[in-house]
């Protein structure tokens, strides 16, 4: 298999995200084919990936995939170089097993042998660097270190220091960045702002790499990486479509699709039918389904609501195809959306569901779901695997739960979804398929 490496962190806000991009971009402009991965359930990160390697960005999810379904999504790509991003801190997870781990980046370290380049925020601290570098070494037998990149670095004096004491431990360094470098992205209650919204996003990323590319070995990362565990053989299953032509929202108000989902659909001979909600665009009339992602329909409230085009195109699917909303999606399809500000802004009304961001409350983590009816294609019984991610309450929600909800520790959760006809809709991001028995 293709060598790979994957870039952790100790914690969240560390760099690896931007390091991340930089390196993207930095092995992208030297002509080497680099696929990005996405460790855990993210939507936002891998279309920056995507925008710096100019590749669609997978991801591998320990806990809501098993081993062979996480095998065969790297085995896919025709690259020389895989390059995954961490998710929180290496070894964060769920609180309890899933398919194939605990949804940690350690996880996906170990199942292909990837070694690890921890990227560590060493302000408010020197020679302490390495004992956190050596914990992250020796935690777990099953993960190798490549070494660490140094992140806001102070001073030439402050990376001496911490260089001898990594030395000392037998810690490679790999690169050194200093505090002043501006590698920073701007921030939003659900993660990074869309790359689709960020001005002079290429530019941006260049300077990522240009930054990285003066600090970081390169050459050193790249003969860092190892070739993983090769794809296994037989078929591993894949989520079928919801039907043969699907219409997808697809616009800075649902864009929370994942690339694995996609690439099934396609296999399976479906054919993508993407729609701008946004630009008062309808599902296409001949679609055998409508699938509206989640994303940020909060913030377009009141352009959605004045999409009669769309509204309209979308009832009338209703009234004999299905219709799927995810989180965003399922928001849309209720009765109403009431704002930060209070506004209440009518939806499609396919549901009776009523939600309001006026009073947040966070929402977040893995979640199994039976559905107790059908939903986009899948039967009333399937067991799937999935991940909740919002701040929005719910006000009202009359109609009939559309799945048993369970959380990562098997604990009942409200989120049930609902159904109504044809429609359906949940917080619940479908990741992949579940197991009866989970190891």
């Amino acid at each position: 298999m293709t060598p790979g490496l994957l870039i952790a962190a100790p914690r969240s806000g560390s760099g690896k995200t931007t390091i991340t991009l930089g390196l993207l971009r930095a092995f992208t402009r030297m002509g080497i084919r680099v696929q990005p991965f996405k460790s855990g359930p993210d939507y936002i990160d891998p279309a920056f990936q995507q925008a710096a390697s100019r590749r669609p960005s997978f991801n591998l999810d320990s806990w809501a995939m098993d081993r062979g379904r996480i095998v065969d999504i790297a085995g896919r790509c025709d690259a020389e170089l895989l390059l995954a991003e961490g998710v929180m801190g290496l070894f964060d997870g769920a609180p309890a097993h899933g398919e194939a781990g605990t949804g940690s980046s350690a996880d996906i370290a170990a199942l292909f042998g990837w070694p690890v380049v921890l990227v560590m925020d060493v302000s408010g601290q020197s020679q302490s660097a390495a004992a956190i570098a050596s914990g992250f070494r020796t935690l777990r037998s099953d993960i190798v270190m490549a070494g660490v990149i140094l992140n806001h670095v102070a001073s030439e004096r402050h990376e001496r220091m911490i260089r001898v004491a990594m030395e000392e431990a037998g810690i490679a360094v790999l690169g050194a960045i200093p505090r002043s470098a501006e590698l920073g992205l701007p921030e939003r209650h659900l993660g990074l702002v869309q790359a689709a919204e960020q001005a002079d996003l290429d530019g941006t990323i260049d300077r990522m790499a240009d930054i990285v590319a003066a600090h970081v070995d390169i050459s050193a990362i790249r003969a860092a990486a190892r070739p993983g565990m090769k794809r296994e053989h037989g078929a591993v299953p894949a989520m079928a479509p919801p039907g043969q032509r699907v219409a997808i929202a697809q616009d800075q108000a649902f864009s929370f699709t994942y690339a694995h989902l996609l690439s099934d659909w396609r296999s399976a001979g479906a054919e993508i039918l993407p729609f701008s909600p946004l630009a008062d665009e309808a599902p296409a009339g001949d679609a055998d389904a409508v699938w509206l992602p989640g994303g940020y329909p909060e913030l377009h409230a009141a352009r959605i609501a004045q999409a009669h085009h769309f509204l309209s195109g979308l009832r009338r699917h209703a009234r004999d195809r299905p219709v799927h909303g995810e989180c965003g999606g399922y928001m849309v399809l209720g009765e109403a959306l009431i704002d930060a500000q209070g506004q209440v802004h009518a939806m499609a009304g396919l549901l009776g569901l009523v939600t309001s961001f006026a009073e947040r409350r966070l929402h977040l983590g893995y979640r199994r779901a039976r559905l107790l009816a059908s939903m986009g294609g899948m039967p009333a019984g399937a067991l799937l695997n999935g991940h909740e991610f919002h701040y929005s309450t719910i006000v009202e929600q009359p109609d009939g739960p559309l799945a048993f909800v369970t959380d990562a520790e098997g604990h009942a959760v409200a989120s049930t979804g609902s159904h109504r006809g044809t429609v359906t809709g949940s917080f619940f991001h479908l990741i992949a398929s579940a197991s009866e028995v989970v190891s």
